[in-house]
């Protein structure tokens, strides 16, 4: 199987408000960038589509070395709560609606097909493609700004 490290972030100007998502997929020598973004979003639908579009790019089952900023993301997937949030029709403990189920169904399915690893980055800190992604959100929102 092969390993994948995959970077995301997501950036927003107002929450909500104009957004942008980047990634940076590595394998070996190789190395992509994607990025995109949205009139009217959150910051966290972002951090989630940037995840989400990095996974679909992988044409086979891959091990997934997945590094982003966002809590939100990281926490959800490594202590089960987007899973807890699906079993339960996308309600959390305390009750409330779950945020985003379109976006975390899509994500658990494509997480289910490969070895995903979570790490947790402090953003804006020292890792060069954490902040390459930045950038990469940074510019996309203010396309639509």
């Amino acid at each position: 199987m092969k390993t994948v490290t995959i970077y995301t972030d997501g950036a927003c100007s107002g929450n909500p408000g104009p957004g942008g998502w980047g990634a940076v997929l590595r394998y070996g020598a190789h190395e992509k960038e994607i990025s995109g973004g949205a009139a009217e979003t959150t910051n966290n639908r972002m951090e989630l589509t940037a995840v989400i579009e990095a996974l679909r790019l992988l044409k086979e089952p891959c091990a997934v070395e997945l590094y982003s900023d966002s809590k939100y993301v990281i926490d959800a997937l490594t202590k089960g709560w987007a899973r807890s949030w699906r079993e339960k029709g996308w309600v959390k403990k305390d009750k409330k609606p779950a945020l985003n189920p379109d976006l975390w169904e899509t994500l658990l399915t494509l997480a289910e097909t490969h070895e995903l690893r979570c790490h947790w980055v402090k953003g804006h800190a020292e890792n060069e493609y954490n902040n390459r992604c930045d950038e990469l959100a940074v510019a996309e929102s203010r396309r639509f700004a």
